[in-house]
């Protein structure tokens, strides 16, 4: 919040031209896994949209990117947690009968090649892959912790955010934290979730419920991120995953977008992150009277944003953004259609879409005021919701 006030997660904008949820559905497309549902429940309108227009794939082939939003299927109650939704959802597995099931969470910044993850899945024999990403053992009770047999591949634990994490065989300061990506043989999830949705002290979630209890049959195995390469990546950007559950983590994510060499790299075509794309005119920047003069420095700025006599400093502009004469947006992200009037200053903000910064204001400066108006995270973002009306 404020960002999910009008929209499920994996539709909150990112980068000035994506949704969170197209960076999953990329690593499953780039795969060639092409048979993708999307379980949805709240605040669905956004997301849904945005898959309708962007992901059409070849229905000729079977291909298809589909929103499905809960629909009491098997009662009058609505989803109670990721595994309830699956299992309400089962008869989209029986349509198909695939031999596997890949399960991914839809709103984590990372590039993964699936195949790789798949590949290790199937040799292995297990009945549940669980992919990890490797953590300080300091943070380990930030995180869903994977413990190992001595060989390190078998799971032997899966605990959730534990004080007393024991670090890795191989990496005495490290922990397996949980991805929130699975692959499932198919069989053996049906057999999981119709056990789970038969307990009434569950709470019917995939790691939380579903992976333990396989973790206790011995046939779950761990998938170390560190081993996925993806095509066209460097040691740089590789093993890069950002969950951006926080206000603070969605802009340091952005701040390192913008830096002059960052650890996330959009520009790898081997791999790319598809969207859709409105037809709107290339960027403009314009003016060149004295101080009055268009720019952006170490900043994104996307199709139909106008810089007209404003600067832009470390900032990303979503498409649509006008900066007129004599303002000035710093360390910001400015999602679709802001406006910032004229001889407005703006410094370490989140503005959503349709925001009007009135001429003359100032957001950043003076952290009570600001927080008597909007929210202001730990570290002192501010951030302006949907459509919001500010005044000066």
């Amino acid at each position: 919040m404020p960002l999910t006030a009008d929209r499920a997660k994996p539709a909150v904008p990112f980068g000035g031209i994506y949704r969170l949820i197209d960076f999953v559905l990329s690593n499953l497309a780039n795969g060639h896994y092409l048979q993708i549902v999307v379980l949805t429940q709240y605040k669905n309108h956004s997301l849904d949209r945005h898959i309708s227009r962007t992901w059409r794939l070849s229905a000729m082939l079977g291909n298809y990117v589909t929103p499905v939003p809960a629909q009491q299927r098997l009662g009058p109650h609505w989803f109670s947690g990721s595994a309830d939704a699956l299992f309400q959802n089962l008869n989209l597995i029986y349509d198909e009968m695939p031999d596997h099931v890949i399960v991914f969470g839809a709103d984590h910044i990372y590039r993964m090649d699936p195949r790789q993850m798949v590949q290790q899945h199937v040799e292995s024999g297990a009945d549940v892959t669980v992919a990890a990403i490797r953590q300080p053992l300091s943070l380990a009770d930030q995180f869903g912790v994977i413990e190992t047999d001595p060989a390190g591949r078998r799971i032997v634990a899966f605990r959730e955010k534990p004080k007393d994490a024991v670090g890795l065989a191989d990496a005495p300061d490290q922990v397996y934290a949980s991805m929130g990506n699975y692959v499932f043989k198919t069989q053996a999830m049906i057999d999981a979730l119709r056990e789970d949705a038969l307990d009434p002290t569950s709470k019917h979630d995939l790691g939380g419920n579903i992976i333990p209890m396989m973790v206790k049959s011995g046939s779950a195995e761990v998938y170390d991120f560190a081993d996925n390469v993806v095509p066209g990546s460097t040691e740089r950007d590789r093993g890069y995953w950002r969950d951006v559950g926080t206000l603070d983590a969605y802009y340091e994510a952005h701040m390192d977008l913008i830096s002059a060499h960052p650890v996330f790299n959009l520009y790898n075509s081997q791999w790319p992150i598809y969207t859709g794309h409105d037809p709107l005119p290339p960027a403009k920047f314009v003016h060149n009277d004295g101080d009055r003069v268009g720019r952006a420095i170490d900043s994104l700025v996307s199709a139909g944003a106008i810089v007209s006599g404003g600067l832009a400093l470390r900032s990303i502009l979503s498409p649509g953004v006008v900066l007129h004469s004599h303002s000035q947006v710093e360390d910001s992200v400015l999602m679709g259609n802001v406006k910032i009037g004229r001889g407005a200053v703006v410094r370490r903000a989140i503005i959503d879409k349709n925001v009007i910064i009135p001429d003359g204001a100032r957001i950043g400066f003076d952290p009570e005021y600001d927080r008597s108006r909007f929210a202001v995270t730990n570290s002192g973002v501010v951030v302006i919701g949907k459509n919001e009306i500010v005044e000066r």
